[in-house]
């Protein structure tokens, strides 16, 4: 049986029940596996210059798959993969997107997980140019502009056929490989009669003479291989589980409670980790971080969590990450959440549970933790737990992670630094434990 303590004394002694994590082989956290090509997708970017050849934006372009060197990708997949994957502050810091659109697609909910002043649409010319088409495009791409997205078109906005979509237009962009150098002049002048509030963008600009000569007409922004080519920027594909994607998306169709969708991302931390970095993106537009599972259900709101979910369904693998080291992971969390219980605000309780699910990113993703910890925007406190065991929470992952051995003067040497006694400890493991197995992770 556990012993009385006295005032002010902590357990220096093993719990009672320190039991070991469910696996049928041991576990080394910091192993490390070499990335597959499946691991990651590739996005490229091309800055957008001014006048002053100062980058105010980004044409984004996908290249994880074999297209042509200057056709942009489906912008489902190229937004979802650069918000979730690659995180837009690594891609774009705090500048502009620019994304090419396929009709079909601007209808779709993807559009609602990002900042509308964050992205300009690149929207192409209707197929056959019939009037009616136009027409009825024009509604879709008014309420675009209403909710507050930029919108792009190419030189054939200023055919009369398009004069509905006419006002609608923020930039205009001319492409220096199909349009003959004799007409850039008139074209740039008719863009400032019949469009004058949008801005003109050269695009595949080359040479320094097509640079001036097009800054002559009066464009204003630039783009082309004269400037700079496109660079990659590579991104760890995070795979949650397909099943708990699906457990998601069916709790968010039946409007479950705040609580069960929690549960959810607290069983599988790679769901919980896109979320993370979805919310805290500059696509976003937060201005301030989310550092909670809670807070991000409350803020990206049902609708949302779903289409995100949906999108995220379809990057998702059927066995997820490793099974114990995801198990792990949970464990960790759960129990640094519990024994923050004991003291800490419901706030910190929530950092100590992210601290203890992020521990094992480098195993997860195969990278070192520093770089899985730049993917995400996570509180001060819980970068200084993960980095450096320090803080407020160092503690209390030291204490996590020494319930997972056998070393008792490990084990002992975490329990003195903090004021729970060995019952504690030892409820809130098997509490955990249990949890975790109850989760089926």
């Amino acid at each position: 049986m556990d012993r009385a303590l006295t005032s002010g004394e902590t357990a220096v002694v093993q719990p009672l029940a320190r039991l070991p994590m469910p696996s049928s082989a041991p576990i080394d956290p910091n192993a490390s596996t070499a990335p597959t090509p499946g691991n990651f997708v590739l996005i490229a970017r091309q800055p957008i210059m001014d006048a002053q050849r100062a980058v105010v934006a980004y044409e984004l372009f996908d290249r994880s798959t074999p297209v042509d060197a200057h056709t942009p990708a489906s912008d489902v997949a190229l937004i979802f993969n650069a918000l979730t994957h690659a995180g837009s502050e690594s891609l774009v810091g705090k500048l502009t997107i620019f994304v090419n659109c396929t009709h079909n697609s601007l209808a779709g909910g993807h559009l609602d997980l990002i900042q509308p002043d964050k992205v300009v649409l690149e929207i192409q010319p209707e197929e056959g140019h019939g009037a009616q088409d136009i027409q009825n495009r024009a509604l879709t791409l008014a309420e675009l502009r209403r909710r507050g997205f930029r919108l792009a078109f190419n030189h054939t906005i200023l055919a009369p056929a398009y004069a509905a979509w006419q006002p609608l237009a923020d930039f205009v962009k001319l492409d220096l490989a199909v349009l003959k150098p004799e007409q850039l002049q008139v074209i740039v002048g008719a863009c400032k009669s019949r469009v004058p509030q949008a801005q003109v963008v050269a695009e595949k600009v080359e040479t320094a003479e097509q640079f001036s000569a097009l800054a002559s007409y009066g464009a204003t922004l630039f783009q082309g291989y004269w400037f700079a080519k496109p660079t990659i920027v590579q991104a760890k594909v995070v795979s949650p589980s397909q099943a708990h994607v699906l457990q998601l998306i069916n709790l968010v169709r039946n409007q479950a409670s705040t609580d069960e969708i929690e549960a959810v991302l607290k069983k599988d931390a790679m769901l919980g980790f896109n979320l993370m970095r979805l919310i805290n993106s500059s696509g976003f537009g937060l201005n301030h971080e989310i550092t909670s599972f809670r807070q991000a259900v409350l803020l990206l709101g049902l609708k949302k969590l779903f289409r995100w979910a949906a999108l995220l369904l379809t990057t998702a693998k059927a066995n997820g990450t490793t099974a114990a080291l995801g198990s792990m992971a949970v464990v960790r969390g759960r129990v640094m959440e519990l024994l923050a219980g004991e003291a800490m605000s419901a706030e910190d309780r929530d950092s100590a549970f992210v601290v203890g699910i992020f521990s094992l990113l480098d195993s997860m993703l195969g990278i070192p933790l520093a770089d899985a910890l730049h993917l995400l925007s996570l509180p001060p406190a819980v970068v200084e737990a993960l980095e450096h065991g320090t803080g407020p929470f160092g503690p209390l992952l030291a204490l996590a992670k020494a319930c997972e051995g056998d070393d008792d003067a490990a084990f002992a040497a975490a329990a003195s630094a903090l004021p729970f006694n060995n019952h504690q400890i030892n409820m809130a493991h098997m509490d955990a434990l249990a949890w975790a197995d109850e989760l089926g992770v």
